[in-house]
């Protein structure tokens, strides 16, 4: 029986298992049937953008038009096929980038998707700064967190009291007014799909 001299030497370099991997993605972009490539890549996206969809409703909700709207061009051809493989490879990219982004921005996953859920992107969001809307995101995560309870999605009181703490924080930070009341809904959508793991 042959033995390994250093086990270790053997084993040093694990393989990123990352569903997106920069491997992963060099692999596909060389498959010789390019047909294969994209609808490879588009069952990777898809369900990419599923997991994304049961933690951050934003991402998912960006990514899935931005998957969609590169079909789109492809199935109207209005891209050819080496520049679809392209343009889904730099879509995966830039999802495994937002799944780093919270680290980044020193916020924990939940927080990351109360920081998105003000449309951060937003012009006139962004002269808040960065560090008043994770200011905002951390106290949103905290306050609904604490306010949750197992049947609130059907009680409209709680629903409605839930309303009123996330405008009051939103005007406490000076949100611009005018985004209140969507930010306010996305905020309570993402909660929703949050709450099951924080009153279980």
């Amino acid at each position: 029986m042959p033995t390994i001299a250093n086990p270790l030497v053997c084993c040093a370099k694990e393989p990123d298992i990352s569903i997106l991997s920069d491997e992963l993605l060099a692999e596909v972009r060389g498959l010789p049937r390019r047909n294969l490539a994209v609808e490879l890549l588009q069952k990777l996206l898809n369900d990419e953008i599923k997991l994304r969809s049961r933690r951050n409703v934003v991402q998912s909700r960006s990514f899935a038009e931005m998957l969609e709207r590169t079909l789109r061009s492809y199935k109207n051809r209005a891209i050819e096929t080496a520049q679809i493989i392209e343009e889904l490879i730099e879509l995966a990219k830039e999802m495994r980038e937002a799944s780093q982004r919270g680290e980044e921005l020193g916020l924990t996953e939940d927080e990351v998707a109360f920081y998105d859920a003000p449309e951060t992107n937003d012009s006139a969001v962004q002269v808040l700064g960065e560090d008043t809307l994770k200011t905002i995101a951390r106290e949103l995560m905290e306050t609904i967190r604490k306010n949750v309870t197992i049947d609130w999605t059907v009680r409209e009181s709680v629903r409605a009291h839930l309303r009123v703490l996330v405008k009051r924080i939103l005007r406490k930070y000076g949100y611009p007014p005018d985004k209140q009341e969507r930010a306010m809904q996305t905020a309570l959508e993402q909660a929703e799909l949050l709450c099951q793991d924080w009153v279980a």
